[in-house]
């Protein structure tokens, strides 16, 4: 009687714990909407309804890339697009940076895709190019930052996106043909990084996938498990977004970026980390910093490093890859933010 009840203590243990593990992003978006409506309730159902509304404006990115991803899975397809992305690295990476810079995704929408193509078996360097130049200009964005900022920086910035994805994109290469990342992925995710078992056994694909039992249910399973995946990591980026906006007062940001020269740069670059609120917010910000004496070039670095290391863009790169993977990102955004402030600075000094 005793060992059935130890037995069953030990089997209730490793059940939270499974739980925990696998429910503790919702557990805690949850705990902080929570505290939120505790302290001040007018915060806290803005806050949930800000999500539910950016969740609602991401469905259409999320469903068409979820439904490809399952697709793929459940034809047996995702080995032909993965090996499509290895053919040649080199190339890979400079189509994977430039139409990182000119797709309409944003850094949301843009994360199903990046899940797809790393459990796929896309290298990681040409994953690395199209997720750093991405979330920093797209169509919409060049138009808006032309209109605001001109038509010299809404060019500096795409130049800057393509520029950075393919910086990032060679020095990831370099770094894995060195024997890094070898398992970029956190556990769980694509079956075990770059090797995704669909491109290690390569079968032909079934396109017609629905006549097939099997293949219907796993249709049906992987998109299940990526869209509740991708829903708890945006739930929560939405959420703490949310806060920014609302406890994060715009001046404090001018006051901290505010100025001229290389020092400018450096602190817009580290600035625009944790105080960047979003694209289209951030233009407005810093047309009137330009306006009150700030560098382009600082303006520059603010948009780019923020727009990299929004949250949305930064929880994509956690949930998914390890933790060296992440820090690799965040150093890449960084340096490539403030050389391209600095490059676009001496640029208009010539």
């Amino acid at each position: 009687m005793t060992g059935a009840v130890i037995r069953l203590s030990r089997q209730g243990t490793t059940i939270t714990r499974h739980v925990w593990m696998n429910e503790r992003v919702w557990l805690v978006t949850a705990a902080i909407l929570a505290i939120i409506a505790v302290f001040n309730p007018t915060q806290g159902v803005e806050s949930f309804a800000f999500a539910i509304r950016a969740l609602v404006e991401t469905a259409p990115y999320l469903l068409l890339s979820i439904g490809l991803a399952a697709y793929a899975g459940a034809s047996g397809a995702d080995s032909l697009i993965a090996r499509a992305f290895t053919g040649s690295p080199v190339v890979m990476i400079l189509v994977a940076a430039a139409f990182g810079g000119l797709s309409p995704f944003c850094s949301c929408g843009v994360i199903p895709l990046i899940a797809a193509l790393l459990a796929m078996g896309v290298p990681l360097s040409a994953v690395m190019a199209f997720w750093l130049a991405s979330p920093v200009i797209d169509p919409s964005m060049f138009v808006l930052t032309a209109g605001v900022l001109g038509p010299e920086f809404a060019i500096a910035k795409t130049m800057a996106a393509v520029g950075l994805g393919v910086f990032g994109g060679y020095i990831t290469l370099a770094l894995t043909r060195a024997g890094a990342f070898a398992d970029p992925l956190r556990d769980g995710i694509g079956n075990g990084g770059c090797g995704a078992s669909s491109v290690r056994n390569p079968k032909p694909p079934v396109w017609a996938f629905w006549h097939d039992r099997e293949r219907r249910e796993k249709f049906a399973r992987e998109g299940l498990k990526t869209t509740l995946f991708l829903l708890k990591w945006l739930a929560l980026a939405f959420v703490l977004e949310s806060l920014m906006i609302a406890f994060v007062p715009a001046e404090w940001v001018a006051q901290a970026v505010g100025g001229e020269g290389v020092v400018s740069v450096l602190i817009a670059t580290l600035v625009g980390v944790p105080a960047y609120l979003n694209g289209y917010a951030a233009l407005p910000l810093v047309s009137g910093l330009v306006e009150q004496g700030m560098a382009p070039g600082a303006g520059l670095a603010f948009l780019v490093a923020g727009g990299v290391t929004s949250l949305p863009a930064a929880i994509a790169v956690w949930a998914l890859a390890k933790r060296a993977v992440f820090a690799l990102y965040v150093g890449l955004a960084l340096s490539g933010s403030l050389a391209s402030g600095l490059l676009f600075q001496a640029w208009l000094s010539t």
